[in-house]
């Protein structure tokens, strides 16, 4: 699946969007295995509370399942004007 990355966490990551295989059946499990990757994405996924997350573009939370998904993306909230 392709996992996207906007705003800080691209920057603390160094990576707009990567491919990644997964085993994870949630969110949840497919944000520890990234943070087991590398100090990096420890530090972007540290906090999840200042995070949204979307699967397949639809705004979810991080016990949704991603199985058969072809994306998730991570950003902060976003405010509205």
């Amino acid at each position: 699946m392709d996992v996207l990355y906007f705003a800080w966490v691209r920057e603390r990551i160094g990576l707009p969007k990567e491919r990644v295989e997964t085993q994870a059946r949630t969110v949840n499990e497919l944000v520890a295995e990234l943070r087991a990757r590398e100090d990096r994405y420890d530090a972007a996924f540290a906090d999840l509370s200042a995070l949204r997350v979307a699967v397949d573009q639809d705004l979810t939370d991080f016990d949704a399942s991603i199985v058969g998904a072809r994306e998730v993306a991570f950003f902060p909230p976003m405010t509205g004007g």
